[in-house]
């Protein structure tokens, strides 16, 4: 614990306060300086050269030189060196420590081919060998060994640096290939040729290897060579790889270097390659045991330089082996470099593209340059200059050296978007100080009031440059604490609050999504900007309102709604765009698909709910009318003071009723005091959803969808335009037009208006009150106040969240302690109530989570977030046999923890939400929304978080985070506090008193007003699967079951052979009917005692210890020819006919497989459900006696494969219906209604995946779980229905914050204990389980979808009130269906008016004519005659009579017209005279009081 903390403090604390630099002890000496020195330089280079030098350009200059001069160095040499090891060749050789005694190297050089040995950090021996000519050479060197004097064991092992140690040398002759192998040290090296790059791995407590090992290693590798192909130097590549080290470059390079290209080794040589003159001197040695023994006694008392210890220079060094790797620096110059790759991290961040470098290096000299500036200007004195050149250094130094992890880091190990975080803000706020700073220099800065305040453009631009400043300075600290995030978490963060509040937009899901974003609101306010400029740049009088007004009023309703219906990914628009485009390119994509794998649905399914927005061509072109004529009739201004009441007054009933009342009674306890619902549904009262129906529409919901609609599309829509013409009238007579201020306020609240106007009606009574009544004087004009008011109340509601949080959480009578530190953090709490509050306030201003410090009752504040919270895109991805390796599907089960497989559970859940959800919220089914909430489902075993990211116009863009089925303690006291209900708590204080008919109890008032969340509904309906399980050994236990499994097993696999369409082919198979030549004898006996039991075989004979053809006849025969009756065309089915030598030949297969997988299947349960479970994943041994299989798979895979899933269920419904084993037709019809009806399948099967996305009603499968060492078998049943959930909503801050806390808690500062008390249960916050719902590895999901956007299209109950989306193809089917009603309801008319009939041919040719349109008739307008036979409706009017027939509809339609347009002028006249009225009313007025005065 002790080293975790001072790690933390030194990598964490003090490297985020110097921007990277620390020093670490595990490290060696050179890093370290590097660092410090490096630090040093670049904090007293800008410190040095603005005290000794002027502010001038010549210091700016010289400055900025010379850190872009040492930053291209740096980077360039560090891009090279990580080159180097990418792609160089590494080289090994014997050195000592004093490298200038080149002649000794020279007389000691090693041969190349020699293997070298080396320890390194990482406690490894590489062997090295290099493979080229001088390998060829020495294998007639081997022969012509010349003798030498041998060497002293002293003189191997003198520590002495000047001695030279030579190579032992041998007197007698070379050791035969036996002694050489018996010398070999077989524990370092391995039977084989040994190439380039082989690793050796030993532990560091291994000794040295003498020299005589390595001259035996030497001689046995030389054999070795001879025999070994040169086409495994490509195996000892990847071994080489594997160990980190590159492949050699080859023998072709090795070859070029000894043509002559290599020089002899010399004072300036370092490399390893030997001269051909001197491969003499390589030889063979072989040495006594005790010459041996002794040597290995002096070296083993030896321990190897680490990497570290080899810059080190002493007197006394022992020789090393060191790896050397080739830089070159000029075509055909090498210099040798001693170092590695790890070394080389510790000492720089490794940039892998050239884009990379070029980006730091211009990052480096935009920091200096501003900085210098700044600096230059004066803004900085005194002590804050050297502040201020810490700040720069620790900006700079990170672009080498980043802090890692940074607090502000979303995921553990190395980001490397971290590094430029610190000098992107250095240069956003030194730039922004720039600039303040040449604004302030003018002296015309204006004084302009804003709603009664005056401000002094100045002083506020002169406070405003301070701040900055101060900010500036805190850098160390401000990223020490963690509230900047990462550069592109805060442009999606910035670009997302500006879209939302300046513009209405939606909330962004990912840097593409926010750019598209803000760039479509951007074009949208140009385009409006033009119109509404050109419409107020002249004075226009009440009584005429321009066209160009008009039209600038339209297409800010068409812009504001469409935008609304647009989701904030483009790549939803572009899926649409190319499947209507392109159809053939998607189509072959979507083959493609196909054709590799099981196809996701999800995409498919988005891109047919995308269709309503189709619709959005028809609807904008009717707004658009509507709109201008609406605003052309200056309605606006001509009732004035009355529209705008009625409006106001309409808005805030129908908003009070819509928003509050209706909510508040469908809550389950509403305003917490009501025990029930007062609205409640029609499925409140059933114990548990009713088959596959959907919830039933009650009235309430019809209310509220129609109120929704209604506040939506005409309310807030004529609210809008009523305060732009009334601005737009008084703007059109003043000098300073602030047109951009009134688009962009009336873009801004309709396109809210549209997306969701749960609050609209609290902030437009907010506003009227404020400012009519508080602050009248303060007003600047009604759409102004209502823009800025939508802004402050936003943050006030957000302000109230996070209040309410913190009291919950801190409360006293029910926090909840997970650890000492809770306890001791709780009473130091209290005196920082001041700055909790500070902290509260600010972080409501910049949006940004307020996060509970390790879980405790101390709130820290976070860096800013987007809506959706989670930097990475992070979903689940289920494994499977489709994305996982045949060892792993063979040796054990894939994916076989309950966590994986429960998974797709929730991934279907997903599917249905996205059929569903926005259409439940719509009917008001969640309550009262908006973008950011976070609601939990709850039912018997699904618990999930559904997050809501972006709330639209018609959809909703949502994530599921599903919790595990079997959660932890503490989860499971979260759920139980969920589930129990508080209707029968009947205390109050300390007493029992009771409470009121259908009221709560004061304690559980009070209590539910103290939790972070509220249950919404009880009795939410949603498609989902229900789970029933049933213990596959208890099913089993007897061996009759089993027996009666077998039996199932077997008759099951003669019905799949029977209806095979290659029945015929295998019955005619030559070799098929060759191998199955033995069963075709009655007297074959199958005796494998391994197999074949009196226990569980039904065909066993216990005299003759086997089954024979005659046994399986006598049980089986029956239902051979039971089946091979049904089918169409009659095949043999006689005792000897081909088909039961076939089917007994499969029994026998079939039951052999399953004893290979059992093993021992007769004797023990466990061994049998195994070997069960085996066959049912599709997993067959087949033994040598059944390879006749093999002629064609498909008996395995289309016979015996289902008949083991198919007797599985048939063994199941044994136990409820017994006849089937009795009758063969019973068997018969449930085994083809199973085929067709259900999916029996292993988990791990993509099949698998694909019925349950698919919505198949019915599925099987056999899941192995393994729970605490113990194997169990559970035969699992899945039902399609719809399920009961429990809606919770939570306090989207206390999500939020207890989310930043578990970040920052696990990689900032490391605390990887699994039982830490800011998980532990907190009933009040449900905190185990909002944490365990976090991305992991923070928390642990079960299942986390990816961002599904869910379309009210898609929503059946939605669509029969509101009829679907309206587009040109349903306003014509509409059309014509009416068309084709009136034709028939006035041919069946004229038919009572005469009794003409038709002639025959025209009767046959009126016939032909309408027989295609008959199906679309209603039912009642055709005509049977009671004998049954059909008729053609009694149509007996003439062609005259259809002609005018048809003259007289077309009569009426232009009826309708004119009665239409006549409405609508009556509509015009009568406003117009009401206007009339008003003005006429007022002169009246004016002339009574005149005549008064």
């Amino acid at each position: 614990m002790g080293s975790q903390v001072v790690q933390t403090l030194r990598q964490g604390v003090w490297a985020s306060l110097t921007g990277g630099w620390y020093h670490e002890p595990d490290q060696n000496k050179f890093n370290n300086s590097c660092h410090l020195y490096l630090w040093i330089f670049l904090l007293m280079l800008p410190l040095s050269l603005h005290l000794a030098l002027p502010p001038t350009t010549m210091a700016l200059s010289i400055y900025c030189t010379s850190i872009t001069v040492v930053f291209v160095l740096i980077k360039l040499a560090n891009y090279r060196l990580h080159l180097m090891f990418d792609e160089g060749e590494a080289v090994v050789r014997s050195s000592l420590s004093d490298l200038s005694k080149a002649q000794e190297k020279k007389s000691n050089a090693s041969d190349s081919c020699l293997p070298f040995y080396n320890y390194n950090l990482n406690s490894f021996i590489y062997l090295f060998a290099e493979q080229g000519e001088c390998a060829a050479e020495e294998k007639s060197e081997v022969g012509r060994l010349q003798p030498s004097p041998e060497p002293s064991p002293d003189d191997l092992s003198s520590p002495n640096p000047d001695q030279v140690t030579p190579l032992l040398q041998a007197q007698q002759r070379p050791p035969s290939r036996a002694e050489r192998e018996e010398m070999r040290p077989g524990s370092l090296i391995e039977n084989g040729a040994v190439k380039e790059g082989t690793d050796i791995q030993s532990p560091l407590s291994d000794r040295e290897p003498s020299e005589r090992e390595r001259t035996a290693e030497k001689v046995s590798q030389q054999d070795r060579i001879e025999e070994t192909d040169c086409g495994d130097k490509e195996t000892a590549d990847r071994d080489t790889a594997d160990e980190g080290l590159p492949p050699s470059k080859g023998s072709e390079e090795e070859s070029e270097d000894s043509d002559g290209q290599r020089e002899p080794a010399d004072d300036n040589n370092n490399s390893l390659e030997t001269p051909k003159d001197s491969q003499d001197d390589c030889i063979n040695v072989s040495e006594s045991p005790a010459q041996v023994g002794l040597a290995d006694k002096k070296l083993m008392s030896t321990e190897e330089d680490s990497l570290d210890e080899s810059s080190e220079t002493s007197t006394q060094e022992k020789p090393t082996r060191k790896i050397y790797y080739k830089l070159q620096l000029f075509p055909g110059k090498w210099i040798n470099i001693l170092y590695d790759r790890l070394t080389l991290l510790a000492l720089l961040d490794r940039n892998q593209e050239v884009l990379e470098n070029l980006v730091a290096v211009f990052m480096a000299f935009l920091v200096s340059f501003l900085g210098f500036v700044l600096l230059n200007h004066g803004c900085f004195k005194d002590f804050w200059v050297f502040q201020f050149c810490l700040v720069i250094a620790s900006c700079q130094y990170s672009l080498l050296k980043s802090v890692q992890p940074d607090a502000a880091s979303p995921s553990h190990g190395h980001n490397q978007l971290v590094a430029y975080g610190r000098a992107a803000y250095f240069c956003i706020f030194c730039a922004l100080i720039w600039l303040l700073e040449q604004l302030l220099r003018r002296k015309d800065l204006p004084v302009s009031t804003l709603y009664g305040v005056t401000i002094v453009c100045h002083d506020a631009l002169h406070f405003l440059r301070d701040l900055l400043v101060g900010f500036t300075y805190c850098f160390p600290i401000t990223f020490l604490v963690g509230l900047f995030p990462q550069i592109n978490t805060f442009t999606i963060y910035l670009l997302e609050q500006i879209d939302m509040h300046l513009f209405g937009g939606t909330a962004a899901t990912s840097l593409i999504s926010a750019v598209y974003s803000i760039l479509r609101s951007l074009i949208a306010l140009s385009l409006l900007y033009g119109f509404c400029f050109g419409a107020l740049k002249e004075p226009w009088d009440e009584q005429h309102t321009p066209a160009l007004f008009s039209g600038f009023c339209g297409l800010l309703v068409v812009f504001s709604y469409h935008l609304s219906r647009q989701s904030s990914d483009p790549s939803v628009l572009l899926s649409l765009i190319k499947s209507k485009v392109m159809p053939a390119l998607v189509e072959s994509e979507e083959e493609e698909e196909e054709a590799t794998e099981a196809k996701d649905p999800l995409p498919e399914k988005m891109q047919n709910s995308m269709e309503i927005l189709l619709s959005d061509v028809v609807v904008c072109s009717v707004a658009y009318i509507l709109t201008f004529a609406i605003t052309a009739s200056t309605v606006f201004l001509s009732l004035k003071p009355f529209v705008t009441i009625v409006l106001y007054a309409l808005a805030g009933t129908v908003g009070f009723v819509t928003h509050y009342l209706i909510p508040q009674l469908r809550k389950h306890h509403p305003w917490l005091w009501i025990s029930h619902p007062v609205l409640k549904t029609k499925e409140y009262h059933q114990f548990e959803p009713r088959g596959q129906q959907d919830a039933v529409l009650m009235w309430f919901e019809r209310l509220y969808v129609g109120l929704l609609c209604f506040e939506k599309y005409v309310v807030y829509p004529a609210i809008v335009l009523s305060a732009l013409t009334n601005d737009g009238f008084a703007l059109s007579h003043r000098k300073n037009c602030d047109v951009l201020l009134t688009t962009v306020a009336g873009l801004k609240l309709l396109r809210s208006s549209f997306c969701n106007p749960s609050f609209q009606f609290l902030t437009l009574l907010f506003t009227l009150v404020f400012f009519h009544f508080d602050c009248p004087r303060a007003s600047e004009s009604f759409l102004l106040d209502f823009f800025i008011m939508s802004i402050v109340f936003h943050k006030m509601r957000e302000l109230l969240l996070k209040l309410h949080f913190i009291l919950v959480y801190i409360a006293p009578w029910q926090i909840a302690w997970g650890s000492a530190f809770h306890a001791f953090a709780q009473p130091f709490a209290v005196p920082h109530s001041a700055m909790l509050l500070l902290q509260t306030l600010l972080t409501t201003i910049f949006y940004t989570p307020l996060a509970p410090f390790l879980g405790s009752a101390i709130f820290i504040s976070s860096y800013p977030r987007p809506i959706k919270f989670w930097e990475r895109n992070y979903n689940t991805k289920r494994i499977d046999n489709s994305n996982s390796r045949l060892v792993s599907q063979v040796d054990k089960e894939t994916g076989c923890d309950d966590n994986n497989l429960n998974s797709i559970f929730y991934e279907y859940l997903t599917r249905s939400l996205q059929h569903s959800l926005c259409g439940d919220l719509m009917l008001g089914r969640w309550g009262n929304y908006s973008a950011g909430d976070c609601f939990i489902l709850a039912s018997d075993y699904l618990n999930a978080l559904v997050h809501l990211v972006e709330i639209g116009n018609g959809l909703v863009t949502f994530q599921l985070r599903g919790l595990e089925f079997r959660g932890t303690y503490c989860q499971q006291r979260e759920v139980e506090a969920i589930t129990e209900g508080v209707e029968e708590d009947d205390a109050c204080c300390c007493c029992e008193p009771g409470h009121l008919p259908h009221m709560l109890s004061c304690n559980a008032a009070f209590n539910l007003r103290w939790l972070a969340w509220e249950v919404m509904a009880t009795k939410y309906l949603l498609e989902g699967y229900s789970i029933s399980e049933n213990n596959a050994a208890t099913m089993l236990q007897v061996y009759d079951l089993r027996k009666l499994l077998i039996t199932y097993y077997l008759k099951s696999i003669i019905y799949y052979l029977v209806h095979s369409p290659k029945l015929s082919t295998w019955l005619k198979d030559a070799n098929v009917q060759e191998a199955l030549q033995s069963y075709t004898k009655w007297h074959h006996i199958e005796r494998d005692p391994q197999v074949f039991s009196v226990k569980i075989d039904e065909d066993y004979v216990h005299c003759l210890q086997g089954v024979t053809r005659a046994s399986f006849c006598n049980v089986y025969l029956e239902w051979i020819q039971f089946c091979a009756g049904k089918m169409e065309t009659p095949v043999d089915s006689d005792e000897d006919s081909p088909l039961v030598t076939l089917s007994y030949a499969l029994s026998v297969l079939g039951r052999r497989s399953l004893g290979t997988a059992s093993h021992n299947m007769s004797n023990s349960l466990e061994s049998f459900l195994y070997g069960f479970n085996t066959l049912f994943k599709g997993d067959f041994r087949i033994a040598p006696k059944d390879e006749w299989v093999f002629a064609d798979l498909d008996l395995l895979q289309k016979v015996v494969a289902p008949a083991v899933r198919m007797s599985l269920k048939l063994h199941q419904d044994h136990f409820t219906c017994l006849e089937e084993t009795e009758e063969a037709s019973i068997l018969y019809e449930a085994i083809t209604n199973y085929r067709s009806s259900l999916v029996i399948c292993h988990e791990s099967d993509p099949a698998w995946r694909k019925a349950v996305l698919s919505s198949r009603d019915t599925l099987l499968t056999l899941r192995h779980m393994i729970d605490d060492g113990t194997d169990e078998y559970k035969i699992i049943m899945l039902y399609k229905r719809h399920l009961s959930f429990k809606v919770i909503k939570i306090n989207k801050e206390c999500v939020r914050g207890l989310w930043a806390g578990q970040q920052q808690e696990l990689v900032f500062l490391r605390n990887r204990n699994p039982e830490r008390g800011s998980i532990q249960n907190s009933k009040q916050a449900l905190r185990n389980m909002v944490n365990s719902s976090c991305d992991q590895p923070l928390g642990y999901p079960m299942y986390v979808s990816p961002l599904t956007t869910s379309y009210a299209g898609t929503h059946r109950t939605l669509r029969s009130i509101g009829g679907g989306a309206l587009s040109l193809d349903a306003i014509r089917s509409w059309l014509c269906s009416k068309w084709l009603r009136s034709v028939h309801y006035f041919l069946l008319r004229l038919n009572h008016l005469g009794n003409v009939l038709f002639d025959c041919a025209f009767q046959s040719t009126l016939f032909m004519s309408i027989n295609i349109e008959k199906q679309r008739l209603p039912h009642h307008l055709l005509c049977f005659h009671k004998s049954g036979s059909f008729y053609w409706p009694h149509i007996t009017c003439s062609i005259s009579h259809c002609i005018g027939s048809a003259c007289l509809l077309m009569v009426c339609v232009c009826v309708c017209v004119c009665v239409c347009v006549c409405v609508v002028v009556t509509v015009w006249l009568s406003l117009k005279l009401l206007s009339s009225c008003v003005f006429l009313s007022d002169e009246i007025r004016l002339l009574i009081l005149f005549h008064r005065r």
